[in-house]
């Protein structure tokens, strides 16, 4: 069972293990990637970066790049429809972060990245996924680049093969899919059988890495058994439960793992408060961590109680209040 978990390589970069947290829109900022590191998480990447907003020296932009305080390596992913701005992007993130990896979204579903002829548009159209990726490749001088596509446009327009044909040429070091066409957006179910095609076409050439419906480690477990990915990249089911890189790591492993007690759940979500207090501000860490609270608080006893306090905190001292009875 063990061979399930093994190391990476992304390019000239070595991962010591093949569970990743995705770009999370929102979420994967550097104070939530570093409490996913520090519970088992092998490579993380950043939620995705405007390739308009960095050319145009956006600061917000810039924050959202940096790398977090145990980030040994990291990926930032960067969106947009033009080879020539990507490219001029791509030195940018390179230029101020010096991360390990460039990732390139291409299945972004959101009708306002697509308009753009970012996000899952460029599934739909390979071409312009392949000037858009060699220029970046090019742009990074032998940084790894990847990318991330989705399986399709709709279920009459499935592209995923062309897309990821096109990627290849392009000198990409891996490709990830996430199997829901555009029009599915996060609803229903990805289809896993297009991830074990994926596998098979790209025959080893570049590592293939998974996404969609991994919201617990036997998920996580069953992808790597069923399609032959050499990774998988937890997305929603990392959300308010870093613990499940812990958790996978050791199903695949020993074979069993031991769930976290609340007051551990309690004190991680804290950490991440404190991070994320430091790196923007108190106020804006303590409306953003309503949300992840809520989801550290889920299957704590009393969980729906603390919740209805967790919508209304508003500083460091509400959450103490709030937790008192977890925190030591």
């Amino acid at each position: 069972m063990s061979d399930l978990y093994h190391s990476v390589k992304i390019g000239n970069i070595e991962l010591k293990g093949n569970l990743f947290l995705a770009p999370v829109a929102g979420y994967s900022d550097a104070a939530f990637r570093s409490v996913c590191i520090e519970n088992g998480a092998c490579f993380t990447y950043t939620e995705m970066v405007s390739a308009e907003a960095l050319v145009r020296k956006n600061l917000k932009t810039e924050i959202l790049m940096r790398r977090a305080c145990n980030e040994k390596a990291y990926s930032v992913q960067i969106f947009g429809g033009e080879p020539e701005i990507m490219a001029e992007a791509a030195n940018i993130v390179l230029e101020k972060t010096h991360c390990e990896v460039i990732d390139i979204n291409c299945g972004c579903p959101v009708p306002k990245i697509i308009k753009t002829g970012a996000g899952s548009a460029l599934t739909r159209d390979p071409d312009r996924l392949f000037k858009v990726a060699e220029a970046v490749v090019k742009a990074g001088g032998g940084v790894p680049v990847t990318v991330k596509i989705r399986s399709g446009w709709e279920s009459k327009q499935i592209t995923w093969q062309a897309a990821a044909e096109a990627a290849l040429n392009a000198g990409v070091s891996a490709i990830t899919i996430h199997p829901r066409t555009r029009a599915q957006g996060y609803e229903g179910h990805s289809d896993w059988s297009i991830m074990k095609e994926l596998v098979e076409l790209v025959d080893g050439r570049v590592p293939v890495f998974g996404s969609g419906d991994l919201f617990k480690p036997e998920d996580a477990k069953a992808m790597l058994e069923q399609t032959g990915a050499d990774a998988v990249m937890f997305a929603r089911g990392a959300m308010g439960n870093p613990f499940i890189f812990r958790d996978a790591t050791d199903l695949l492993i020993k074979g069993s793992y031991e769930p976290v007690p609340p007051e551990e759940r309690v004190k991680t979500g804290f950490a991440e408060l404190e991070r994320l207090v430091a790196e923007t501000s108190e106020q804006h860490a303590c409306l953003e961590m309503r949300k992840r609270f809520a989801a550290y608080s889920k299957g704590i006893s009393g969980g729906a109680a603390l919740r209805a306090r967790i919508v209304h905190a508003a500083t460091v001292a509400d959450y103490k209040d709030i937790f008192s009875q977890f925190i030591c």
